[in-house]
């Protein structure tokens, strides 16, 4: 997929999900974060107050540690479309 399209394709994903207001999984709601952390380059740790949240947070990164930047676009914008989209 071309590197622009995919950013677009991302970024209305990304909107679409922060605009959602029905509860989601927990698994699938980890999933996105590893994948849009990894894909906004964004290399920050987990800021929860809680350390439990944040233990789960670094574990869904870990799991996606040897994703690339346009693999997690993908990946994040696959999961939207299989798991959330679906459910409308």
């Amino acid at each position: 997929m071309k590197t622009d399209k995919l950013q677009e394709e991302f970024l209305e994903a990304v909107n679409f999900v922060n605009g959602y207001t029905d509860p989601l999984p927990a698994d699938l709601l980890l999933k996105l974060y590893a994948y849009f952390k990894i894909a906004s380059r964004n290399s920050s740790h987990p800021g929860s107050k809680t350390p439990l949240i944040n233990a789960f947070k670094a574990n869904a990164l870990i799991q996606a540690k040897n994703v690339s930047i346009e693999e997690a676009m993908e990946k994040y914008i696959l999961l939207v479309k299989k798991e959330i989209k679906k459910q409308e």
